[in-house]
């Protein structure tokens, strides 16, 4: 009988054998990117009040799944006479990093460098030992010197001194100019559609950042993280929560701006004739790759869709 039984399992050469399919590799996206803000604290906007801005910001980061965004701080706008340090000390207890930007976010193209870095000094001044400090910093308007190379590897030289790093960012799409058209409108008595304008801002941002992301890979063979530019604004504060969903929609991935500064072109210098804008602008221009600037940067584009589609002049 055991024989018989053994025989019944015992495999033969026409036997069809059973195969037991492998899991299939889930797919996983190289698109990370990183959010950061200049310029706090900004002032008044046309839209919240000055304490409202804040608090919906950190709401909507909140909201959005943005666990650690970084805020490049100047200083130089901190009164006695208003709560702009108790609103910068909340960004930090809600998880961000706090960041330099200078004190009074001076144009280095427009100052000495010995100016600038003593700006840059006072800054660090007020920043260091503030909870979730990094010792990074951005450059206002993103001028590094421009044309002027002397200057430029000077200030360099001034940031490796002081244990900075360059807090480059490689995705923008000028919401601060539109939020001066925004705020220019309002205060003309236009009206305007905030849908349009929401999606507009989304929009712009997520072409930018698929824009950087190409440009990166045609530039370094690779997709290193992306760190986007935003600004301290009110549109901010109201639409950067559809700007995270509609990220991720197209298969991004957020992660922190520490993870995001980790990334290899972190330290790397581009030589360029022209050192201003983001990172991957100046790597690719020291490469001598073509089409490196996102085209609704160009404020004609930007004022003309603008009026097209918020304004529907």
């Amino acid at each position: 009988m055991l024989a018989i039984i053994l025989f019944a399992f015992w495999p033969t050469e026409n036997a069809t054998r059973e195969t037991v399919p492998l899991p299939q590799p889930v797919a996983t996206s190289d698109k990370r990117i990183a959010f950061s803000f200049d310029d706090a604290p900004r002032g008044a906007g046309a839209f919240l009040e000055p304490d409202e801005r804040p608090r919906l910001l950190i709401e909507a980061l909140q909201t959005a799944g943005v666990e650690q965004a970084a805020f490049f701080i100047n200083p130089g706008r901190i009164t006695a006479h208003d709560n702009d340090a108790a609103d910068i000390a909340a960004y930090a207890k809600a998880g961000h990093v706090l960041a330099n930007h200078t004190a009074k976010h001076n144009k280095l193209s427009a100052v000495s460098a010995k100016a600038f870095l003593a700006d840059i000094d006072a800054a660090e001044k007020w920043l260091k030992g503030k909870p979730n400090y990094r010792p990074w910093f951005r450059f206002p308007f993103l001028d590094e010197g421009r044309t002027n190379k002397a200057k430029r590897d000077a200030v360099r030289t001034g940031l490796k001194q002081r244990g900075l790093m360059n807090g480059y960012v490689t995705v923008d799409a000028s919401d601060w100019y539109l939020e001066d058209m925004a705020i220019s409108a309002a205060r003309a008595g236009k009206l305007m559609d905030w849908n349009a304008l929401r999606d507009l801002f989304v929009e712009s941002y997520v072409e930018s950042a698929e824009f950087s992301d190409d440009l990166a890979r045609r530039t370094l063979d690779r997709a290193p993280v992306q760190m986007i530019l935003l600004h301290e604004t009110d549109l901010a504060a109201m639409f950067v929560d559809d700007l995270a969903a509609a990220l991720k929609r197209q298969g991004w991935t957020i992660v922190s701006a520490d993870e995001a500064y980790r990334d290899p072109i972190a330290n790397m210098e581009p030589d360029v004739d022209f050192a201003d804008g983001t990172r991957t602008q100046m790597l690719a221009a020291e490469r001598n790759i073509g089409n490196r600037w996102y085209k609704r940067n160009d404020q004609k584009l930007a004022k003309k869709l603008f009026a097209e589609r918020v304004l529907r002049d």
